[in-house]
């Protein structure tokens, strides 16, 4: 078994959701006491935030840089970066280090392509929704047509996300208006929706819509045992 590196805490709410699914993936896959080999290192999410909103991402950049040497020092073989918004720095992450980093759109393109989605919907951060880093990857390796909600839609999307998701707040009354702009894509035109910021699967599951579901933390943590069993 290769060893699979985290870069967490971004929010440490939707990290844990990482270690669970990387080491279910491997005790489903081989059984027994079987678990994931996983070295991690997780940042302070409130200085990447404050960054975040501040369009600093060379600052992000450099910090995630840093943190993807230690990972890569620490004997990890890959790394996995446990957030959608911050594969925005990915490329520079990547020429920091020598191991891969394995990507979250491209995980979740080969998911929606195998199961026969063109046009999909896209609930994120902001920045994930407004700006091209995550859009143009899926449309430029997977020929994807990604739609993102309206700007109101969008501005609940984010808030309910940094303000309730990533501090553990699970709230019905978001988790309707979710499903309402989930449902709006829909009939739009969306095929399926991807859940494309690692904290949303914590509020919106499957069963609370027919609109077929694409959940990133999921789907890029199975990638990663995939790879780690290779």
């Amino acid at each position: 078994m290769k060893t699979i590196g985290l870069l967490g805490g971004m929010s440490w709410e939707s990290t844990v959701s990482y270690y669970t699914a990387l080491n279910r993936g491997v005790k489903d896959t081989l059984g027994g006491l079987h678990s994931a080999k996983i070295n991690m290192v997780s940042v302070d999410f409130a200085e990447i935030e404050q960054l975040q909103h501040a369009g600093n991402w060379q600052a992000t950049a450099d910090i995630l840089s840093q943190a993807g040497r230690s990972v890569e020092a620490s004997g990890a073989d890959a790394l996995l970066i446990c957030t959608n918004t911050m594969h925005k720095v990915a490329e520079q992450i990547q020429s920091a280090i020598n191991i891969p980093v394995l990507h979250i759109a491209d995980a979740t393109g080969q998911v929606l392509q195998a199961d026969g989605v063109t046009k999909v919907g896209l609930l994120g951060t902001r920045f994930t929704m407004e700006q091209d880093f995550y859009k143009a990857r899926l449309l430029d390796r997977f020929a994807m047509q990604v739609m993102v909600p309206n700007k109101s839609q969008q501005d609940i999307v984010h808030n309910v996300i940094y303000d309730e998701l990533c501090r553990g707040e699970i709230n019905p009354e978001s988790r309707q208006q979710y499903i309402d702009i989930i449902e709006d894509l829909h009939q739009k035109g969306a095929q399926a929706v991807i859940l494309g910021c690692t904290e949303i699967a914590l509020l919106v599951k499957q069963t609370d819509t027919k609109v077929p579901l694409y959940d990133t933390t999921n789907i890029h943590a199975q990638n990663a045992v995939r790879w780690m069993l290779s």
